[in-house]
């Protein structure tokens, strides 16, 4: 057994399973902070409802996130100690900044909004909404920093073997870290406003809760498509880094072999490595030239300039980033229907959009994986993108063996598959109970 492997498999295991649910979070908190701030702006208390039930469903999933980060992190100390001790100086801060400031602002106003109903007032809870939003995305901008410079490292100088920190915002804001930081929370937006909206369609086939739900699925749509819209420019910056900073990675995205002007974009392709050659190739002339140039007859570096040793696993790379553009298409084109439908007044009783939307409720998860994957294997075989010395295959921890590597990560999958079903089944049961009733529906007047 390889121990390099099986520490590769354990922690994409660990963060992706992880990687489910913050931006669930992330993207429902903002919806709630939106109901939070109609329901004081109006004092309607369908406001009130959406955001309490909503509120229920995100500690829910926030709880599991929690438990499934601390475990992710603990491997950079075990299987990953060569690494640590590089990088030790430079990745502590953000991520004891993420604990300090995030994380505890994030969990407490969660608390003031889940138990202070009866407690305090619409302002002060409203205040809160809007910390656990700000939080969550908090949160994510000091993991993304971290990240980010393992992609496109500044801020440092080697000392003994080691890499120590210079520039702290330099460091913090490397070159990739806006516009990965900008792509993941837009993305976590599309999450949120999906998961939202399958469960609002699920009430309406059921004809459950309707108004409630006529409610929650016209906000969750016009925020996804709204965001889905913001992904576009997002991605075009974020195509742009790549293409300056890691050339090799955008070469394994698109299966450009060869170093070329007017470089086609591919729709579908099977890229082989052996032979230079990408087979069934459906492409569009110039574009991405044009994508990374803004000119046709922009250069752009194929992986033959770069020796094969320092390519990444080729075929991952390349269907992970294509089928996360296709998801994207869908999304669109989905959400464009929906608003055609909202508008005719025909959306809450079209029984074949609401299949499609609780069809589609995990599209976004999925999506979310496989851009991680597009982006993590693509920066292989480098741990430190590029660094001597930094290759994943030095970065593993010494005296773990493979055998000890291997029984961890079959008790991680236990347990993690015990979280997950706990996961469904508490968010079933609270989808089953529904939103509170009104307040006039008890026989108080709103």
């Amino acid at each position: 057994m390889d121990a390099v492997l099986l520490a590769r498999l354990q922690f994409a295991i660990t963060v992706g399973f992880h990687f489910i649910f913050p931006p669930i979070t992330i993207g429902m908190a903002w919806l709630i902070c939106w109901f939070m701030t109609r329901y004081m702006q109006t004092k309607d208390p369908r406001y009130s409802v959406q955001a309490r039930f909503w509120t229920k469903l995100f500690a829910i999933t926030f709880a599991v996130g929690v438990a499934t980060g601390i475990t992710m992190e603990f491997q950079f100390g075990t299987n990953w100690a060569e690494y640590s001790k590089f990088v030790g100086d430079i990745f502590g801060a953000p991520l004891a900044a993420e604990g300090i400031f995030s994380f505890f602002l994030e969990s407490t106003f969660m608390g003031v909004l889940l138990f202070g109903w009866k407690r305090f007032s619409t302002k002060t809870l409203w205040f809160a909404s809007l910390m656990v939003a700000v939080g969550s995305t908090l949160s994510a901008f000091w993991i993304i920093a971290a990240n980010s410079w393992m992609q496109t490292p500044a801020g440092y100088h080697i000392v003994d073997g080691r890499a120590e920190l210079t520039s702290f915002f330099d460091a913090v804001f490397n070159p990739s870290t806006v516009p990965r930081y900008l792509h993941a929370i837009d993305a976590s937006l599309i999450t949120g406003a999906f998961f939202m909206l399958g469960i609002s369609a699920w009430y309406l086939l059921k004809k459950r809760d309707v108004d409630f739900a006529r409610l929650s699925l016209k906000t969750s749509l016009i925020a996804a498509f709204i965001a889905i819209a913001i992904q576009l420019p997002i991605g075009h910056m974020h195509a742009l880094q790549v293409a300056k900073y890691q050339p090799t990675v955008l070469a394994a995205f698109e299966g450009l072999f060869e170093t070329q002007k007017g470089a086609p974009a591919l729709l579908f392709g099977i890229p082989d490595a052996e032979t230079g050659e990408v087979h069934a190739a459906i492409e569009v002339p110039n574009a991405l030239s044009m994508l990374v140039g803004g000119d046709p007859d922009t250069e752009v570096q194929g992986l033959n300039d770069f020796p094969k040793d320092e390519w990444p696993p080729l075929l991952i790379t390349f269907f992970s980033f294509h089928l996360m553009f296709y998801f994207g298409m869908y999304f669109m084109g989905f959400t464009f229907l929906g608003l055609v439908l909202l508008w005719k007044k025909k959306i809450y009783n079209n029984k074949f959009f609401l299949k499609l939307a609780i069809i589609s409720l995990p599209l976004p998860l999925i999506t979310n994986e496989l851009g991680w994957i597009a982006a993590e294997v693509g920066r292989q075989p480098w741990i430190v993108y590029q660094v001597e010395g930094m290759r994943t295959s030095q970065a593993v921890s010494k005296t773990v063996s493979a055998g000890e590597i291997l029984a961890s990560i079959i008790m991680f999958s236990v347990l993690y598959t015990l979280l997950f079903c706990l996961w469904i089944y508490l968010l079933r049961r609270a989808i089953r109970k529904g939103p509170e009733p009104l307040p006039a529906e008890k026989g108080v007047t709103p």
